[in-house]
């Protein structure tokens, strides 16, 4: 029944409300133990995630219908609000009279009767518009877009001021929907032909990358842990960028290779495949508790090169020289926003405390490259500051470093101007997270 998903949807979107948990996470355990079907679990996530991503188009709005500030309506009340809004609006699915009465029901059976007479009255009235409104474009451009995209006014602002307004209005548009879920075959066990057929008779799209071989864009996917060629460690999830990345650090088998910020994992796995499962991989990270979701990561993909160490990255103690060394620091987070729609909401994004960390981690990775060593810098972010920013200031200060040039695959294009030795991926452009790359060489 949607009443039980749309109960579903409402828990979830308060537990992200109240503890700024993680959006995935917290669907994902929300809906384990429902009972719901599959029908119901994807009426629940649709409308989950498109709440969160039109979360400031739907109290624009609200705060225009309201009789009151949205900052004295109860948030268990607000949530129901913004579901019912979404469902009158964006889900053509659902009769405008059923998103009106689903909605005080809600309210109702969780214990906000007080509230059904006012979440019924503003509903109603929101019923009789065709569409959202927008503020007045003449007036600003960013409120403007901020609206209408549900993406802050600094967020857009440091886009436009660092890609310009081409680049930033197809970073917005990219906001809307879920991304593609890409895979990376697990090549030590099987190939991307074999994987396709298999997953294909579990009901579920795979279709192969037009940008990277050994990867796969899936589709009806369901819980992804739940599938047998998952336990069986056939592939990750991991998106192209992500997979690009690990390509451009060029690790042949039996390299040394050091990933100072590896957890989950995912680039670390995609390394020890690429390089035929021979060579040695430390893996580090800050908490004991991730890292140990990358050794059972490893151990379910039957990767036996890859070590653990425990400890803060700007100040890593190793015995080891490394022939490719991946940093790829904690960031911002702006070019995963369409994945984790709650990232754009956080009241501190770190924009300024993040490059002096990202700089220190940079600085302490490279003193393991041995010489004639590669190292990448990456981050999944959109932020000159945290990418081209920090490297520049990294080459500028260490004259045994030399940028190196990325030997770009055929397919994947540059959206913006940069030194060849950088690369910025964008959604809309690639079909990728948004990613930054740099490769420099020890001399």
């Amino acid at each position: 029944m949607k009443e039980s998903a749309r109960q579903a949807a409402w828990e979830a979107l308060l537990r992200v409300e109240e503890n700024a948990s993680y959006s995935n996470l917290t669907l994902d355990h929300t809906l384990s133990g429902g009972g719901l079907s599959h029908r119901d679990k994807s009426f629940a996530s649709q409308l989950f995630y498109g709440v969160l991503e039109k979360k400031l188009l739907l109290d624009y709005n609200l705060a225009v219908l309201s009789d009151r500030p949205l900052m004295q309506i109860d948030r268990r009340v607000l949530v129901v609000l913004r579901m019912g809004l979404y469902q009158l609006w964006m889900m053509d699915s659902v009769p405008g009279s059923a998103a009106v009465n689903e909605s005080v029901e809600l309210c109702r059976a969780n214990g906000q009767s007080r509230a059904c007479g006012f979440v019924n009255g503003l509903l109603r009235a929101a019923s009789g518009m065709p569409e959202p409104r927008l503020p007045d474009r003449r007036k600003g451009k960013n409120k403007y877009d901020s609206v209408k995209y549900s993406c802050p006014e600094p967020i857009i602002r440091l886009w436009r001021q660092g890609y310009g307004d081409e680049v930033t209005k197809g970073i917005l548009e990219s906001l809307d929907g879920r991304p593609p879920l890409s895979v990376r075959v697990n090549t030590l066990k099987t190939t991307a032909q074999e994987l396709k057929v298999s997953l294909e008779q579990e009901g579920l799209g795979a279709e192969y990358s037009t940008l990277l071989s050994d990867c796969l864009t899936l589709t009806r996917t369901g819980a992804i842990e739940e599938l047998p060629q998952y336990r069986e460690g056939l592939f990750h999830v991991q998106d192209q960028a992500s997979q690009l990345c690990c390509r451009i650090l060029q690790a042949e088998p039996g390299r040394t290779v050091l990933d100072v910020c590896a957890a989950p994992g995912g680039k670390s796995f995609t390394i020890a495949e690429q390089m035929q499962d021979h060579g040695s991989i430390v893996a580090g990270d800050l908490y004991r508790s991730r890292l140990q979701l990358v050794e059972k990561g490893a151990k379910r993909l039957g990767i036996h090169i890859l070590t653990t160490v425990e400890g803060d990255a700007s100040r890593l103690e190793l015995a080891l020289q490394a022939d490719r060394v991946l940093c790829d620091v904690p960031c911002s987070g702006l070019g995963i926003l369409r994945r984790k729609p709650e990232l754009r909401y956080k009241p501190a994004l770190g924009l300024e405390e993040l490059p002096p960390l990202q700089y220190a981690i940079l600085c302490r990775a490279a003193a393991y490259v041995r010489s004639g060593g590669l190292l990448v810098y990456s981050t999944c972010t959109l932020n000159p500051a945290e990418n081209n920013g920090t490297i520049r200031r990294f080459l500028s200060e260490h004259e045994e470093f030399a940028a190196e040039p990325i030997p770009v695959p055929e397919g994947f294009r540059r959206g913006t101007d940069e030194r060849d030795n950088e690369l910025t991926l964008f959604p809309h452009i690639n079909g990728t997270d948004g990613f930054f790359i740099s490769l420099i060489r020890r001399k």
